[in-house]
């Protein structure tokens, strides 16, 4: 089977993704007459192995693999919304399981059948990913097969009836001129940067029943109408700024993602937490939802750039999984977080040259497993056991922290960058008993590094960078992995 690939890389890890799915002899058996069977000469079309791969898909794996035809030609996709859309088309079963971790599971599906690419990692999750151009070719031409969505071509004076989703990729206004009386709309995505009239949209009938709204284009004002989309479940909005009162009517909506032109902050009205089936929020949002404890459903909230804690107690956000604040001052009051008691994914970034507030709450989050800190730390805290990543950005710490990083017993990555300013760090035996993945970056004042014998004694991966006083690295480091660069690390 390898030999009448003819040597494509591409035909042979997609054959072997299709492979990794049959067991037994008698499978692979099958997979190979199939094959032979429309073989003339001594090599195959990769197309025909590449529908060969698809059509063993099932339903719901079609479904997903065909919407990153979607999305512009070469564009990088982030998984976290791949995977919120396909919720929000109803492609991702509702059971006893979380539908993001489905969701996971059926993008994992494609990764191994390498219908789908990896672009970027980080803490062991896949967060960027593409295919390939044949690939992507092959995905248009089966869409086109089953009217799953149409690309609106401005050359064209009209757009497919029987599509339930629409896709613009430029010309949006021209898109708006058309009669769009009778269609059945479910979906609509633009990608037009030159489009900015939002006023164009007609919310109250054209759009009247989507499920998705992606708008990813540059600059405009929300109009009020949007209010009106009572079964919206997905609203993206890119390049756009404050929002009107009229978001709060939109008691079905999962997820809402708002970001402004050049990281300026963009205004969420109070009545966002009325939003109750909310369970993503990404804002760069500067005024505080004073109520947002009433969104008990919510999973993710992101990119928080205010003072948001001091005025709330989150005692009632009993499913928040991840969150993640941007330019916080050491005035912020953070102790407040020591009530999400699911907590598992913490991510606090300073403004520039500031400090982070106390951080002793964050060991009353029994159940934080990976957690990022990017500013300095007066004094760094203990630690709860849960925590199995961590990473220290520009900490500028002064004492030794291994001392207290060295004590938690399921730690397994570590990264440092500018996080400490001292001469020496010192690893204590029978601690860093997990860790195996620990990163050393620009510790411009670091001379000796000590480890004892039985520290680190499943260590696999080791990187050090721009650490140009440390005089060497301990003789049990030597036969470990180095890494020459971050990508893939941690």
């Amino acid at each position: 089977m390898v030999d009448k690939c003819g040597g494509l890389p591409l035909a042979i890890v997609v054959l072997s993704g299709l492979l990794s799915h049959k067991k037994g002899l008698g499978e692979w058996q099958k997979v190979k007459d199939r094959l032979w069977k429309n073989i003339e000469d001594d090599s195959i079309e990769i197309s025909y192995i590449l529908s060969l791969s698809y059509n063993d898909l099932s339903t719901a794996l079609k479904q997903c693999f065909l919407y990153f035809a979607i999305f512009p030609e070469d564009q990088v996709l982030e998984a976290e919304n791949i995977i919120q859309l396909w919720m929000a088309e109803g492609f991702i079963p509702n059971g006893e399981e979380r539908m993001e971790d489905v969701a996971e599971g059926f993008l994992n599906g494609l990764i191994r059948r390498s219908l789908v690419q990896v672009a970027r990692t980080f803490w062991e999750k896949v967060t960027v990913c593409r295919v390939h151009d044949l690939l992507r070719d092959l995905v248009i031409q089966k869409a086109l097969e089953v009217n799953f969505f149409d690309i609106y071509d401005p050359r064209k004076r009209s757009i497919s009836s029987l599509c339930i989703r629409h896709v613009i990729h430029s010309q949006g206004e021209r898109y708006l001129s058309l009669d769009l009386s009778n269609l059945k709309l479910r979906s609509i995505m633009f990608f037009d940067h030159d489009f900015r009239n939002m006023s164009l949209i007609n919310f109250s009938s054209v759009f009247q029943h989507i499920y998705v709204l992606y708008l990813d284009i540059l600059g405009g004002t929300v109009p009020y109408a949007i209010g009106s989309l009572y079964h919206l479940k997905f609203l993206s909005l890119r390049g756009i700024g404050n929002l009107p009162s009229s978001i709060g009517n939109l008691k079905n909506l999962q997820t809402l993602c708002v970001k402004s032109e050049f990281r300026r902050l963009c205004q969420l009205p109070p009545e966002t937490a009325g939003i109750i089936n909310l369970r993503h929020l990404v804002a760069w949002y500067s005024e505080p939802l004073v109520r947002i404890s009433k969104l008990t459903g919510l999973q993710a909230f992101k990119d928080i750039c205010c003072d948001q804690w001091k005025d709330v107690d989150p005692v009632d956000l009993v499913n928040l999984l991840e969150l993640s604040m941007i330019d916080i001052t050491k005035s912020y009051s953070l102790n407040n977080i020591r009530s999400l008691k699911n907590l598992s994914t913490l991510k606090l970034i300073c403004r520039e040259t500031e400090t982070l507030p106390s951080l002793e709450f964050v060991n009353c989050c029994g159940k934080l497993q990976k957690l990022w800190l990017d500013g300095r730390i007066e004094k760094l805290p203990l630690f709860p056991n849960s925590i199995t990543m961590m990473v220290l950005f520009y900490s500028k710490l002064t004492e030794d922290p291994m001392s207290i990083l060295e004590m938690l017993p399921n730690l397994r990555k570590l990264e440092f960058l500018r996080a400490y300013e001292g001469e020496e760090i010192m690893c204590s035996d029978n601690n860093f008993c997990q860790l195996e993945f620990l990163s050393l970056g620009s510790l411009a004042n670091l001379e000796r590094w000590h480890l004892a014998t039985y520290a680190m004694p499943l260590i696999k991966g080791l990187l050090i960078q721009d650490c140009r006083k440390l005089k060497e690295i301990p003789k049990r480091m030597k036969d470990v992995k180095l890494f020459k660069h971050m990508k893939g690390f941690i």
